[in-house]
């Protein structure tokens, strides 16, 4: 029970730290390493998966990365960029941080049904995997949204 509470905790720290960091982001133009560097930081995490305890089976890795891209519609549907005094900028969105949250709370309902199930580390592992493909799908659409501005201007 300790785990799953740490875990929401992290969670709910890492989730208004996003929301921070978006805010921020807001006010400097966007670039196209901007975009890409957060997935491929965040894709180092899957060196859990040497461990055997974070191991998954590949149909847990699908419904993972399924689910993932599904909530990624609510990101993509808030970021939207537009052309200011000839550089591209990330448009904030006031639903940012209420989509965000209600994310994590889902995530969260998730998290406690399927923990009943599967161990602390599979559940741990498919969260990661469910996490990556959110972000990813995410910002793969936002990097095809900056081009298509960027070849506009």
């Amino acid at each position: 029970m300790f785990w799953v509470i740490a875990s929401t905790i992290v969670a709910a720290i890492m989730a208004t730290l996003m929301i921070f960091v978006r805010l921020r982001a807001a006010k400097r133009p966007a670039s196209a390493k901007k975009i890409i560097l957060p997935p491929l930081m965040m894709s180092t995490g899957a060196f859990m998966f040497i461990l055997p305890v974070f191991r998954v089976e590949w149909m847990q890795v699908l419904e993972a990365i399924g689910v993932g891209i599904i909530f990624s519609i609510f990101l993509i549907k808030t970021s939207k960029f537009e052309l200011r005094d000839g550089e591209i900028y990330l448009v904030p969105s006031r639903a940012f941080p209420f989509i965000l949250f209600s994310l994590l709370i889902i995530r969260i309902i998730i998290k406690l049904i399927i923990g009943s199930y599967i161990s602390v580390g599979e559940t741990s592992g498919m969260f990661f995997l469910l996490a990556l493909g959110m972000i990813l799908t995410w910002r793969i659409t936002m990097l095809y949204q900056y081009f298509q501005i960027k070849r506009e201007f």
